[in-house]
């Protein structure tokens, strides 16, 4: 068993100490410099009054994508089952045909 990590992440200028599994430490360290990116990028397209209304403005747009990735995955399974359906309509339609 792998001995948990001791890491510091920074976030919108705050460093926030972490106990992590070693092998989720990379994801980690992407996510926050994703994060701060938004931060950097939402700063300059909008008027914001503090770093909480930024990193809310992050939050929502990552939980967004989160979203509407399911919704996307839902409807593509949706078109496949169907398409599955119909291809199994085909084979049952030759095989009594043939019978």
């Amino acid at each position: 068993m792998e001995e948990k990590l001791k890491i510091k992440i920074s976030i919108a200028d705050r460093v926030y100490p972490l106990t992590v599994d070693p092998v989720l430490e990379e994801g980690l360290r992407s996510a926050s410099k994703k994060i701060d990116l938004m931060i950097k990028q939402n700063e300059e397209n909008y008027a914001v009054r503090d770093k909480q209304d930024v990193l809310a403005m992050c939050a929502l747009q990552l939980a967004s994508l989160q979203e509407n990735k399911k919704i996307q995955s839902t409807e593509d399974f949706q078109e496949a089952l169907k398409r599955l359906q119909k291809i199994n309509e085909k084979i049952d339609f030759v095989l009594n045909k043939n019978i």
